[in-house]
């Protein structure tokens, strides 16, 4: 983790003020294991690919998903991933998958989604890929804008008894539901590693401060969150985000772009490139009157090997940014790609972009990233019909905003 010195330093005997550093923000964690863990088939072969036995027909995945939180709650529920192999010809690809997951928190948080992926289901080569969610977060973490620009005091959530500057627990929270509806298509340009996307997808946010009453329900005295204005409301109060924007709204977006493909399989290649523009846009003909926006997103990743099938360097260079309108302040962490399966594609900073660095940390109009992983599989094995393998990733993370966000102080205190 780390602090940033040089931007909103909220309240007290504390100045406010802003300094233009975007700062470049690194986030270094060595080695640490995975495991791939699918969990019942229903039939497979004895082929050997690289070692792993062909699978085919059925295959079915089911996890609990249980955390703890002290303020959200105790999380329960299950996920489950269907894959169908056919008779096993284009293994390791599946025919088609269907992931689910369903979730609560005891303080009403919660996931619903399901995700389905087939290149071979629809005619013409076309590969569908459609996503519906509905995600509920009483207190999802909110840092500010602009990095380095807003300066993050874990004092002030820090409850620690003698801590003068403690606020509240959730200080940088507040309380987020969405609604989503993707649906993509792609289909390969003639015989080359390339393919074109074209999608629809619409998101309805409905945003608010953290409901501190539901919170505190069931804790003891000394535990309850205070009734505080948390950073949300001070943004909201201050003018930085608009009032048009402070309790979320509806986009139709459409996405078009290009993918570069040479991966020898999709699940954890171990050679290949992979590269996508994708332009995201809300456009004003269908619906997106006051919120038309326009963003284009970069990535570049390639897999190269250092023994086959055992050590592979990988690493992933993105840049995402606004090219026309203004994106409202809760659509602008979110991460563009092509392939929808994360649940929550939120960024900068976070497991799925900056590991180490706190979830939306970085968020701006524009930013750029790096993740670098060395990947080596030490031990592959066969079970219950199942193939697994376990793996140490040693990697690093970068990131950096490259075009800040307009922020408006003309109501924010001088002290």
């Amino acid at each position: 983790m780390y602090n940033g010195n040089n931007s909103f330093t909220i309240f007290g005997n504390k100045k406010v003020f802003m300094r233009k550093a975007n700062g470049f923000i690194p986030a270094l964690l060595i080695f640490l294991g995975s495991l791939t863990l699918p969990l019942f088939a229903q039939t497979d072969t004895t082929q050997s690919v690289l070692g792993e036995r062909v699978k085919t027909g059925y295959n079915l995945g089911v996890l609990p998903a249980v955390a703890f939180d002290s303020d959200i709650g105790f999380q329960y529920g299950l996920l489950a991933n269907l894959f169908q192999y056919g008779d096993g010809s284009t293994y390791p690809d599946y025919r088609w998958s269907l992931y689910a997951e369903w979730s609560r928190t005891t303080k009403g948080s919660g996931i619903n989604q399901l995700f389905f992926d087939s290149k071979y289901l629809l005619p013409h080569q076309l590969r569908i890929t459609a996503d519906l969610s509905f995600l509920t977060e009483r207190a999802l973490d909110f840092y500010g804008f602009n990095g380095y620009e807003a300066v993050y005091d874990p004092e002030f959530e820090d409850d620690t008894p003698g801590n003068e500057d403690y606020i509240s627990r959730v200080f940088y929270r507040h309380e987020r539901k969405v609604a989503r509806v993707t649906v993509d298509l792609q289909r390969k340009i003639s015989t080359l590693p390339l393919r074109w996307l074209a999608g629809y997808g619409y998101f309805n946010y409905r945003i608010g401060t953290v409901d501190i009453d539901r919170l505190n329900k069931g804790q003891d005295e000394a535990d309850k969150l205070p009734p505080v204005d948390v950073l949300y409301d001070k943004y909201v109060y201050w003018g930085i985000i608009p009032e048009e924007e402070a309790d979320g709204g509806s986009h139709h977006i459409v996405k078009l772009g290009l993918v570069y493909d040479t991966r020898p399989n999709e699940s954890n290649p171990g050679s290949g490139i992979w590269t996508e523009l994708v332009l995201m846009t809300a456009p004003r003909f269908v619906g997106n009157s006051e919120t038309a926006f326009t963003k284009l997103a970069i990535t570049h990743r390639q897999y190269l090997p250092l023994k086959r099938d055992k050590l592979t360097f990988a690493y992933r260079l993105g840049w995402q940014g606004t090219i026309d309108g203004k994106v409202p302040f809760y659509m602008q962490p979110y991460m563009i790609n092509t392939f929808t399966k994360t649940t929550k594609n939120d960024g900068l900073g976070g497991a799925r972009s900056l590991r180490g660095i706190l979830r939306n940390r970085i968020v701006g109009d524009a930013f750029a990233y790096a993740n670098l992983e060395l990947r080596y599989k030490f031990l592959k094995f066969y079970r219950w019909n199942q193939n697994f393998y376990l793996s140490l990733n040693g990697f690093s993370d970068l990131g950096t905003i490259t075009k800040t966000m307009e922020v408006n102080q003309l109501l924010v205190p001088a002290d």
